[in-house]
């Protein structure tokens, strides 16, 4: 087994409803109290009762950030659950423990990520075997093993979690943009195929809380690598993606060869990227059924009272998604 290892001042925004999936019923997500914390649980998750799962929020815990509010500096106290330079490792690795026993995972072995926006994926075993440089580098898992719990952490990218119900096998995958472009949800379903036999009707998968397109706002070169891998790349971005993926007004371009002088270049051009629609998609054309796909309807970056946003915070905490079999 593989073990784990100053908010700017903007007007309030509205709260997020929950997103509706495509069979037109909404995803009612239930934020629950537990130990002193509040843990996000999806509904089609927690009807199993073969597993535990759970979404960390930043309520609660040991940690202190420093945080910008009404202008005026503050410390809070946040369940942090990543290494950040800011916390200390005995506060973090406190919190984690709080964590795990507050959706019932405490007694499990955890098997972690060194998470490094890839389509690395990794299967965890319930048998542990020593790690010397630590967790190995990656950015999903897959287990069949009762006992192991699979933890990615995020603080803006996507956290997707798959339950194969016929199988009883488990995945945990980290989807920034990089791994989305890679296609790893397509990858790691891929992966519980090969070692599990698992097919893609008998898989429920929940997406949390990341940051929405409302927030994304993305250049020329993330256009461009989804224009290359994607016909229906378009379809995932809000504003003018084509002339971002054809290289028009690219920051990195040599400004003299505009020919306008300095100061009179027009501001880079930008759009909008709806990480979840992207990977919906995918997991539709895995052969995922479209009604067993979940979404919290969380935008991380609008919800800073709730969750962490490096996009939007910059210094900040790391959230955890976790799945185990009991």
């Amino acid at each position: 087994m593989v073990t784990s290892s100053a908010r700017n001042k903007r007007a309030p925004r509205k709260t997020a409803p929950a997103r509706a999936n495509p069979n037109g019923q909404a995803a009612a997500w239930k934020i629950r109290p537990s130990g002193g914390l509040q843990i996000l649980e999806a509904p089609a998750l927690a009807q199993l009762d073969w597993l535990v799962h759970g979404f960390s929020t930043r309520r609660g815990g040991a940690s202190a950030l420093e945080s910008l509010r009404d202008g005026r500096k503050a410390a809070e106290q946040v369940l942090n659950l990543g290494f950040t330079d800011w916390d200390t490792r005995d506060r973090v690795l406190g919190n984690r423990e709080k964590f795990f026993a507050a959706f019932g995972a405490g007694k499990m072995r955890v098997a972690g990520l060194r998470q490094i926006h890839s389509d690395m994926v990794h299967r965890a075993d319930a048998q542990a075997t020593e790690q010397v440089e630590g967790p190995p580098q990656g950015d999903a898992l897959v287990t069949r093993d009762p006992g192991v719990l699979l933890v990615v952490q995020t603080a803006d990218c996507i956290p997707v979690l798959l339950a194969d119900t016929r199988q009883r096998a488990v995945a945990a995958i980290h989807a920034g943009w990089r791994g989305t472009v890679k296609r790893i949800v397509e990858k790691t379903l891929g992966r519980m195929q090969m070692e599990f036999g698992t097919r893609p009707e008998d898989v429920v998968a929940v997406l949390g809380p990341g940051i929405g397109r409302c927030c994304y706002e993305v250049g020329s070169d993330v256009a461009k690598e989804f224009h290359a891998q994607f016909a229906e790349a378009r379809e995932w971005f809000e504003g003018p993606f084509e002339a971002l993926a054809a290289g028009e007004n690219d920051p990195n371009w040599l400004p003299w060869l505009t020919m306008r002088p300095p100061g009179h270049a027009p501001p880079p051009l930008r759009a909008h990227l709806d990480l979840i629609a992207a990977n919906r998609a995918m997991l539709v054309r895995t052969g995922v059924p479209a009604e067993k796909i979940f979404s919290s309807g969380y935008c991380t970056a609008c919800r800073t009272d709730l969750f962490f946003s490096h996009r939007r915070e910059r210094s900040t905490g790391r959230m955890m998604a976790a799945i185990g079999i009991q």
